[in-house]
């Protein structure tokens, strides 16, 4: 007899499950902050590590005991900023009329885009604007594990009054954004990132079909049928094999456990597994617990 109930096999909380065009990431919106700062970086996960911590959750059967927390080590070299984009407020929303870029831009930009042979405007003749952000740009001479050569340029959000992120823009302007300008240690971000390609997957893996029995005609990690005689088509529910992975995801709730300036002392003797030795700034990161962490 027919199960009475059973529920569609795979997900549907992404969808459509496209793999990235890029690895940098999309940012549809930025959480507001009163503190004139930027509300992002780019930086690369290295890899994890754990650390002995005191547990002082109420509820916890560990309460009052030292315990092992995984946490994952991001490398954050420094960003430049590039310029500021300037956007006024429509029916439609906000549009960008106005960009300020540095006078002296670094040359591995070339390499990804087009560099300006005049300059462009200057803060003076902007007027007035709705939205200010930041242009930054990531410096690949910095890092050498990931074998990336050219910038990413990313459009970073700024907090404060519309006074206080002008002002931040001028100082700034051409120069490096460290991690320790944006965040600090105890602070609760969202992560995004691109997972891990895994390349070309089966049913089983891609979409956790069940593994049929040893009599199962033709194979056993494959589905049973690919649906009804009609309509004849097949349709997009049904879980087949494809690439899987080198998506776009969003992770929320991280605490930020350190911020070091040097990887040497995290970093093994021969370096990190398939990353290298972190030679830059870096933060340990975590999934925050209910009530600080006493360290």
């Amino acid at each position: 007899m027919a199960d009475i109930h059973k529920p569609r096999k795979g997900s549907m909380q992404f969808w459509p499950r496209k793999r990235t065009r890029h690895t940098l990431v999309r940012v549809r919106f930025w959480v507001p902050e009163n503190k004139t700062k930027p509300l992002g970086f780019i930086a690369y996960k290295a890899g994890m590590t754990h650390v002995l911590i005191n547990d002082n959750r109420p509820k916890s059967l560990t309460k009052n005991e030292t315990i092992a927390m995984p946490v994952t080590i991001i490398e954050c070299p420094p960003m430049t900023v590039m310029g500021a984009v300037f956007y006024h407020k429509d029916q439609s929303g906000l549009k960008k009329f106005a960009l300020v870029l540095a006078s002296q831009l670094s040359k591995h930009l070339a390499k990804r885009i087009q560099l300006p042979k005049k300059a462009v405007k200057t803060f003076d003749q902007v007027g007035e604007f709705e939205e200010l952000r930041l242009l930054v740009h990531s410096n690949p001479e910095a890092i050498s594990t990931t074998g990336v050569k050219k910038p990413k340029i990313l459009e970073i959000a700024l907090g404060g009054a519309k006074a206080e992120k002008l002002n931040f823009a001028k100082s700034f302007l051409g120069k490096e954004l460290k991690i320790n300008d944006v965040f600090s240690a105890g602070e609760t971000v969202d992560v995004k990132a691109v997972t891990k390609g895994k390349g070309f997957q089966g049913t089983v893996k891609r979409f956790g079909a069940t593994i049929r029995q040893h009599k199962a005609e033709k194979t056993k990690r494959g589905i049973g049928s690919l649906g009804s005689w009609t309509p004849k088509r097949v349709d997009y529910r049904v879980p087949q094999s494809g690439k899987m992975g080198y998506h776009q995801r969003t992770e929320f709730n991280k605490q930020i456990f350190r911020i070091g300036n040097d990887g040497k002392d995290v970093c093994p003797p021969g370096g990190i597994t398939k990353y290298g030795f972190v030679n830059n700034q870096y933060i340990f990161m975590f999934k925050t617990f209910v009530h600080i962490i006493n360290l």
